[in-house]
């Protein structure tokens, strides 16, 4: 199992005195080693980025939402800089390995969504599916003009593109032997929360290769809406029973849809429900 998850409620605490939660997959390749690396170390070196993120921003007009998001981009910009830097040290020299990584920020009534690879964010609103991310592979047009720019070759085995007949991602951190071809800078949205929001999922693509959004966020409403759980109760730090049931459910089900990669789940719900 090479994917982990990071869960980090009240991790970093805003300029206003807001509570920020960070949330994160890292799909792990060529072993675990640095998707562990990112479970251990994305949010404390995040956190250092937001402090200077917060103090560059306190010098600005701190009534200006757009230098506030511009504050929100920088940071996990550079934190997944660096989380690349280590992931890297911590791959046995001449191999390839690395890892995703879809990072989650809530606060003020904001998520912020990082993502570099093939894991990703989707949002219930409403009971409809809102993707909050998008993948890096080469079928995406730019992706693909990108890493041939870039001197990459890519080859095609059994219909899956990979770069230099490797990886099957165009970004993500740790991989040294495939640069400049492979990128460590993640796509970052900033999306204003609803009254009509209902969860969060973040999953590896173990899960999104075989489940479109409007399933997984059509059985997840289920369990959440399920009253026979007990709500609310506590089985672990900042985990909620529901939640749980439904990572359980969604995993089961891919599995069921043929999966046959690593599948890593994480749902937040983002309602008050009795």
């Amino acid at each position: 199992m090479e994917d982990k998850v990071s869960l980090r409620p009240s991790f970093f605490t805003w300029v206003d005195g807001s509570r920020m939660h960070f949330f994160a997959v890292f799909d792990g390749h060529g072993g675990p080693q640095v998707s562990a690396l990112c479970r251990d170390h994305m949010h404390a070196i995040l956190a250092d980025e937001l402090a200077r993120a917060a103090a560059a921003y306190r010098k600005e007009n701190q009534q200006d939402e757009e230098a506030e998001h511009r504050a929100w981009k920088a940071a996990p910009a550079r934190s997944f800089m660096r989380t690349d830097k280590l992931g890297a040290s911590g791959v046995p020299r001449g191999t390839i390995g690395g890892s995703t990584a879809v990072v989650a920020l809530l606060v003020l009534g904001r998520i912020i969504v990082a993502n570099c690879g093939d894991s990703g964010a989707v949002l219930c609103r409403a009971g409809r599916a809102v993707p909050l991310s998008q993948d890096h592979r080469l079928d995406r047009p730019e992706e693909m003009a990108r890493v041939t720019a870039a001197g990459g070759v890519v080859f095609n085995y059994g219909g899956v593109l990979r770069v230099q007949g490797i990886l099957a991602k165009t970004r993500a951190l740790g991989h040294m032997l495939l640069k400049p071809e492979v990128i460590c800078e993640p796509e970052i949205t900033i999306t204003a929360r609803s009254e009509d929001d209902d969860f969060m999922i973040l999953a590896s693509d173990g899960l999104w290769d075989v489940m479109s959004n409007t399933v997984a966020c059509r059985e997840t409403l289920k369990c959440l809406e399920d009253k026979s759980t007990n709500a609310g109760t506590m089985v672990g730090h900042e985990e909620e029973v529901r939640c749980i049931c439904a990572t359980f459910h969604l995993t089961d089900l891919a599995f069921r849809m043929h999966s046959r990669d690593d599948i890593c789940v994480v749902v937040i719900d983002l309602k008050i429900r009795g």
